[in-house]
């Protein structure tokens, strides 16, 4: 495998490279006498006059999901704990302001290298989802992005998109979506930077699809990284979108390839990994080493980072959504900086990485990382808006149509509880759509990652406050999912409930969105399946029965097992219907108006204990 770095257009990193290259050749022994911080060489000899130790500064984010407008509602905020110990919304994001962020950031660091941690797309907005998140790479590339893994988003549309989006060309169905200076089709240039895929291989020649790994290279100094997914993609993706793919362990994955770079002579090793934990804290800025190193933070990166080999300096994660900045210790026992931003553009990571020219290896302790809010009081990138309001032209016949009218916020995605006022409205609107093919449908089911923000009741352009647009809603819903209708006994129902709460989903609960009429009780306070206590659950105020038939609503997603609910794959009798964002669209028309707005529903169908 080369470790030659991936061919990328010359953009204004070669430019300011140069200069600062230039600038420090000039400067001579003044360049040795700037702050550590700065970048510049360290103290200690090397050859030809070169000091031993250099920073390098590792920026990166994670889980942009296409966000290419600052997200609305609790969706664009991040949680900043303050010197009293209170906390404080701050509005973030946005890929005018990250741009600026990440520049800006960049200032003074001539060894300065930007990864990211995967789902750069898919689950979108309208502006970047509508053209199949072509908006968004080109918008990466402009930041001058380096390098990504890939997450399990990336699969959303099959590995032939994802070679596209690396790749470039016209999308096969859709076509060209900009035209040239002559009015003739513009083709897509694909991904400046690599996507890594080092453990997503291609079932019949066992080959990963993407590179495995990737080399940064700079005036001597190498840096490698090696990118995967989480194993579990297969459970939270189409059954179309990961087919004739395979997906290995994080672990053995990265640590193979940690001994390939090491026996090809890098010594310093990043891992980005499409996988992450839960904080402590919800603030960005809390101290996940209190009081011990890594004891802020729980989840499936804990193992993961303590058995990841030692030739790794660092994890970039991803996945959760989640911020941190936490020193896990490594199998040897040393600390090892494992970092998340967020989501959305709204934070970035600014890591320090010491390297030592003389073992090519990062000196550990050194490393110092950091989060940093991507705020928007900042100026734009002139260039990202040029670029926003290209696509926002062609985009706005669509995006703009008004759908319907709401009186108030409704917490989807930002809810942050069990129960989500957009999830009971998403289920209801599956429902009404549900009974519009078989009036015999009793109840719809909703998974919680399939809602991808909020609906808010301030306008977010000239459409007036309370009124839904179409590119809103396509906010809410941009999967495409069908809404499916199948049979299942009482006892399977049952069953699903206890999925969201055991088996693969015990240690990260996904709580189902539930229609009007379906309530039980989830009693915290116990452990794995017997958190939904059976004999609560009802629909239409009658316990269920297990061995009756219920016609349930559900969408393509979750009825073929995804999210760790096999028993919802057990239906029978299905019948498709229309896309769910049709669906949601139709009973917004149907339910509200300018003078009768939709109230957020209550959330008050599970009974939660805790």
């Amino acid at each position: 495998m080369s470790t030659t770095p991936h061919p990328r257009r010359p953009g204004r990193r070669a430019t300011r490279v140069l200069a600062a290259a230039a600038s420090l050749a000039t400067l001579g022994a003044l360049a040795a006498a700037l702050p550590a911080s700065a970048g510049q060489d360290q103290a200690g000899g090397g050859k030809g006059g070169k000091k031993r130790t250099v920073d390098v500064q590792l920026l990166s984010f994670n889980d942009f999901h296409g966000n290419l407008q600052p997200p609305a509602g609790s969706s664009g905020q991040v949680t900043e704990k303050q010197h009293d110990g209170t906390e404080k919304k701050i509005d973030a994001g946005g890929v005018e302001y990250l741009a600026t962020s990440l520049r800006t950031a960049r200032k003074a660091h001539p060894y300065s290298v930007t990864a990211a941690a995967g789902d750069l797309i898919g689950a979108s907005p309208l502006l970047s989802g509508l053209f199949h998140d072509e908006p968004t790479v080109q918008a990466m590339n402009k930041l001058d992005l380096d390098v990504s893994s890939v997450g399990n988003h990336e699969f959303d549309e099959g590995a032939k998109e994802l070679a596209r989006i690396q790749n470039g060309g016209c999308h096969p169905k859709d076509g060209c979506f900009e035209k040239d200076g002559k009015g003739k089709p513009k083709k897509f240039e694909g991904a400046d930077y690599p996507y890594l895929a080092a453990n997503v291989t291609d079932e019949k020649t066992g080959k990963p699809i993407l590179k495995p790994y990737w080399v940064w290279k700079h005036k001597g100094v190498k840096v490698g990284f090696i990118g995967v997914t989480l194993e579990g993609t297969p459970d939270i993706v189409s059954a179309e979108g990961i087919k004739g793919l395979k997906f290995h362990d994080e672990i053995k994955t990265v640590n193979k390839y940690a001994e390939i770079l090491d026996k090809q002579g890098v010594k310093s090793i990043v891992t980005l990994i499409h996988e992450g934990g839960a904080p402590a804290s919800q603030s960005y800025n809390y101290d996940c080493d209190s009081p011990g190193a890594g004891d802020g933070i729980s989840g499936p990166i804990t193992d993961i980072a303590k058995g990841i080999t030692p030739k790794v300096d660092a994890l970039v994660t991803g996945h959760t959504h989640a911020a941190y900045v936490c020193t896990i210790p490594d199998p040897a026992g040393k600390p090892r900086m494992v970092t998340s931003a967020s989501s959305y553009g709204k934070l970035y990571t600014d890591t320090t990485l010491t390297y030592d020219r003389r073992t090519k290896d990062i000196v550990r302790t050194s490393v110092k990382s950091a989060n940093h809010v991507v705020s928007r009081e900042q100026a734009k990138a002139p260039d990202m808006t040029s670029l926003i309001n290209r696509w926002d032209k062609l985009a706005a016949p669509i995006a703009n149509k008004p759908v319907g009218y709401i009186s108030g916020d409704i917490p989807g995605r930002g809810a942050g509880v069990p129960e989500a006022p957009l999830g009971d409205l998403i289920a209801d609107a599956q429902l009404a759509h549900a009974k519009s093919l078989d009036p015999e449908a009793d109840l719809a089911l909703m998974n919680p990652g399939g809602i991808r923000s909020d609906l808010v009741h301030k306008a977010s352009g000239s459409e007036g406050d309370g009124v839904v647009t179409y590119g809103e809603a396509f906010t809410v819903q941009p999967f495409s999912n069908t809404v499916n209708l199948v049979d299942l006994t009482g006892a399977q129902l049952v069953t699903a409930l206890k999925q969201q709460v055991g088996g693969a989903n015990q240690a990260s609960p996904k709580i189902l969105q539930v229609s009007e009429g379906l309530t039980y009780t989830l009693d915290m306070t116990k452990s794995g399946a017997d958190r939904v206590v059976t004999d609560s659950i009802k629909l239409n105020g009658k316990a269920l029965d297990p061995a009756a038939t219920y016609r349930v609503a559900l969408n393509s997603f979750l009825a073929g097992g995804g999210d760790g609910f096999p028993e919802l794959g057990k239906g029978t009798k299905p019948l498709v219907g229309a896309d769910d964002l049709k669906a949601l669209n139709d009973y917004l028309a149907a339910n509200s108006s300018a003078d009768k707005p939709i109230a957020p529903p209550k959330a008050d169908r599970i009974t939660i204990v805790k």
